[in-house]
């Protein structure tokens, strides 16, 4: 039996008794959640070794520092290290979550990584810790990075995001970069380095294209089991995907669908304000038309049939399903009114935007008196990538200045960078005169200045980071901010522009 066996019985003691943390210079070590270890050699060369599925880990050991039921301190030597650190085994009362024992694992490996791939470089503050007074995703990994007489903010997007969090990340990675400026921290940072899984790179590099230069951004897709990252050329996307249906095959797809509208009239009761609640809408493709009631959906129409329900409780029209519905516009019209008595019910809460664009879609002019009210088309241009859930709109001015309208009725971080999604595509079509081509904007000469964007939301539900992303974003873009009351459902009243 060695010098160290007392020492290792007392480290398995400890680990019976409960949760066990390993800790070096106070830093906690996620990969050793689990773990196993040996003690080697005796004397000066007496060594540790700590090992799990995710990290292997080697000290010689200087001496005991502390041993008790609760604790045990090891003084330890790290290789290439001239100081000592100290090594602790520490009781925990309770066991870490699983999430974040798993956030702060891709953290520490993270942090290794990056250092190996960039070998001139150091990184401090790193951290995946949320902040929610300013935003901070526990999602993501952030830091410092110093390279050359250089600081830059980094934000790391954790392999097996979804897409819609790859896209998140951009924001949230202006809002890192904007907080490591502030005049509290005192140094210049050249701009943002983003790291995200292999293959998800390419949104974020079309989302750059409209940053502006003082908000630089670096983006490199971690190759983690090659162990390298790739740096994204941003210039090089490509075609901006996004589909615009010519349209002549929209008008004769409505046109195709009006026998079914006809019959879902009918079955309404004649009650023009049930008629009037309905509206009609192609979706992008060109195929398949939807009716919605105050922009919730309850039935689809295609050249293979007209089917209605909510969610997929769906069922093909016909005579004996008629009745259901009829019922089911009733339904609507009782939970779905700007005076329905139920205001938690689901009917009157799904969807908000969608019917706060069909207020707009009733008298434009309402949000703005500049826009030409015969001209607002809803996705079009439709997006064909990413992960989109808010609906856009394109109008023009009375001038013709094309007008992209992002519509949020609750706070939404990424508001200002969905907006850009549209706008490039947007711009794009405008300057490739396809809109023009494919029929939208009849007999209307389009203003060759940029598109303005409109932001338009309930006053108080703007997200407080909103103004943060737009100072960052390209001075081409010339955004306004526009608030609505709160309850916007009785009818729409601007109440401030920025």
């Amino acid at each position: 039996m060695n010098e160290w066996s007392a020492v290792d019985q007392a480290l398995v003691a400890l680990i019976a008794s409960g949760p066990v943390e390993v800790r070096e210079d106070g830093e906690w070590l996620p990969e050793f959640a689990q773990f196993r270890w040996e003690f080697r050699g005796e004397g000066a060369h007496a060594l540790i070794h700590l090992w799990s599925e995710r990290r292997n880990l080697t000290r010689r050991i200087v001496g005991v520092r502390e041993q008790s039921s609760e604790r045990i301190v090891l003084e330890v030597h790290r290789f290439g290290k001239r100081r000592p650190s100290k090594l602790a085994f520490l009781h925990r009362d309770t066991q870490r979550a699983p999430k974040l024992v798993s956030r702060e694992q891709f953290r520490s490996r993270i942090e290794r990584f990056l250092l190996d791939c960039f070998p001139d470089a150091s990184i401090s503050g790193i951290t995946a810790s949320a902040d929610l007074n300013r935003s901070f995703s526990p999602k993501f990994v952030r830091g410092v990075m110093h390279e050359s007489c250089e600081d830059w903010a980094l934000l790391v997007v954790p392999s097996g995001e979804k897409s819609a969090g790859v896209e998140a990340s951009l924001a949230f990675g202006l809002i890192w970069l904007d907080a490591v400026r502030s005049p509290k921290e005192g140094k210049p940072v050249r701009g943002l380095r983003l790291f995200v899984p292999e293959g998800a790179g390419r949104t974020l590099c079309e989302r750059s294209l409209a940053l502006s230069p003082v908000a630089f951004t670096e983006i490199f897709e971690v190759h983690e089991r090659d162990h390298f990252v790739e740096k994204l050329d941003q210039r090089d996307v490509g075609d901006l995907k996004s589909s615009l249906v010519p349209r002549s095959q929209v008008d004769s797809l409505l046109s195709a669908a009006r026998e079914d509208a006809s019959r879902v009239a009918a079955l309404s009761n004649a009650s023009s304000e049930v008629r009037e609640a309905i509206q009609q809408r192609a979706l992008p493709g060109g195929t398949q038309a939807i009716f919605a009631f105050r922009g919730l959906e309850f039935a689809r129409w295609s050249a293979e049939g007209f089917s209605f329900g909510m969610g997929k409780q769906t069922r093909q029209l016909d005579k004996a399903s008629e009745p259901a519905l009829s019922r089911l516009l009733g339904q609507l019209h009782l939970n779905r009114n700007s005076l329905a008595s139920e205001t938690e019910h689901p009917l009157y809460k799904r969807v908000p935007e969608r019917w706060l664009e069909t207020l707009i879609r009733e008298d434009p002019t309402k949000l703005d008196g500049q826009l030409d009210p015969r001209f607002l088309y809803s996705q079009i241009p439709a997006l064909t990538s990413g992960d989109r859930g808010v609906l856009d709109l394109l109008g023009v001015t009375r001038r013709g200045r094309l007008v992209v309208i992002e519509l949020k009725a609750s706070e939404d971080i990424q508001l200002p960078m969905q907006a850009i999604d549209y706008w490039l595509r947007v711009r794009r079509h405008q300057q490739e005169g396809t809109f023009q081509h494919y029929g939208y904007f009849p007999g209307l000469e389009l203003d060759p200045k940029p598109p303005l964007v409109w932001l338009v939301a309930p006053c108080f539900r703007f997200h407080s980071s909103s103004e943060i992303l737009l100072k960052y974003l390209s001075p081409e873009i010339g955004v306004t901010r526009i608030g609505l009351n709160e309850n916007w459902r009785k009818g729409i009243r601007v109440l401030f522009r920025h």
